[in-house]
């Protein structure tokens, strides 16, 4: 073969690979309908770590590409996976960074969290104002059906029980109200995640949970999903963060756990330890402040109420106050009724040893014990604990 034989060869070997490659379909492409002007970018963003997943400026930004005038994008150059790896596909309303995410519990959010891996084509749907909302997928895998499918369950439990509401979280009543409506939108979540045989869709369900990644008040969600996640991906390295983060010294006492037997000073000047003030039956510790409003009226319209009836038949209730003022501490126990139970604070504020004990930083809070110290519910306010001190004490 001459020179120019093989020149005109190898030139139409190099054609036919151009054109191949140009009508080779995209890895991840579709359509972002509305965008609010030209140029508007989406990302493709990959969370390295547990803790970049759904949060702002973490993740790395593997690509980015242009969303034409006509909504078309496409992604062309994904780096080769073993296994499947969870994505987050952004686009950016404003001048912000490709990575920063809308974590809004409304519709606005601007990212959705995709799994792929090898030789996968994803073909995606979305509007530019409501793009997780709006989200959609040309024939899902199991994995991305679970992702819609939590973004479902978390949209409904946002319309149920947080959109359209305000409190005024000055006033207790509200305080406490708000706290059960959070509460119960974070359980349609966690029921996912403990319920999902999908590892990638049930982490990005424990981020939905708590992008701030405070878990004071569900503990028992992240002990719970290691426990799960541990006998099936054990080597996984947001397994093992996830656990990491679930021993017990990263968490306060647990429902099922032994309460702490701490020794702890009193209104009345001496110290006792608490298994030996446990009560018969029940006994309710309770952290409170003077300065604390929902506190305050749980005081008044639940505990004392409860002591009332409950105090002879076997309730406990061992208060212990966030104080710095004994004058004040005084006052408001007096003024609610609450000296009649047990009163104990180290006058520390919220610098007390016994929340560094237990590990808890938010009050109000609640552990209730059986008579052996054992901790059977946690945080229960309201008509809910007066039910629940009922149940038992009639037992």
């Amino acid at each position: 073969m001459d020179r120019n034989s093989f020149k005109i060869i190898s030139g139409v070997v190099l054609l036919v690979l151009n054109l191949m490659a140009c009508n080779s379909p995209a890895v991840i492409s579709g359509t972002v309908e509305d965008a609010e002007k030209e140029n508007t970018k989406i990302y493709l963003i990959q969370p390295e770590d547990l803790q970049h997943v759904a949060a702002s400026y973490l993740g790395k930004i593997i690509d980015s590409a242009i969303v034409h005038t006509d909504g078309r994008f496409e992604f062309n150059n994904l780096a080769d996976t073993k296994k499947p790896t969870l994505y987050e596909l952004a686009v950016q309303p404003t001048a912000k960074a490709g990575n920063y995410f809308n974590n809004d519990l409304s519709t606005s959010a601007n990212y959705m969290p995709i799994v792929w891996q090898n030789g996968e084509q994803l073909q995606i749907t979305a509007r530019f104002t409501e793009f997780q909302k709006s989200f959609s997928t040309d024939n899902p895998s199991e994995m991305n059906r679970a992702l819609l499918n939590l973004r479902d369950i978390k949209q409904e439990a946002y319309q149920t029980h947080l959109a359209n509401t305000q409190w005024n979280v000055e006033e207790g009543d509200e305080l406490m109200a708000k706290e059960h409506a959070v509460l119960q939108y974070r359980t349609a979540l966690i029921e996912f995640a403990n319920s999902t045989p999908h590892l990638l869709p049930a982490m990005v369900a424990l981020r939905w949970v708590s992008p701030e990644n405070d878990y004071e008040r569900v503990p028992e969600f992240l002990v719970d999903q290691c426990t799960k996640w541990k006998k099936t991906q054990p080597d996984h390295p947001w397994v093992k963060q996830l656990c990491k983060e679930s021993e017990p010294k990263n968490l306060p006492v647990l429902i099922g756990d032994k309460f702490p037997n701490i020794q702890l000073p009193m209104m009345t000047k001496d110290t006792v330890l608490l298994n030996d003030v446990l009560g018969e039956k029940l006994t309710i510790v309770d952290l409170w402040a003077s300065w604390c409003a929902p506190c305050r009226i749980e005081n008044r319209k639940v505990l004392a109420p409860l002591y009332n009836e409950y105090h002879d038949q076997g309730l406990q209730i061992l208060a212990y106050a966030l104080e710095s003022d004994e004058r004040s501490w005084k006052a408001a126990a007096k003024r609610d009724g609450a000296y009649r139970w047990l009163q104990s604070s180290d006058l520390q504020g919220d610098d007390a040893p016994f929340l560094k004990k237990i590990r808890v930083r938010t009050i109000p809070a609640n552990f209730i014990l059986d008579n052996s110290g054992v901790v059977i519910a946690k945080n229960v306010h309201g008509d809910e604990l007066m039910d629940l001190v009922r149940s038992r004490i009639k037992k």
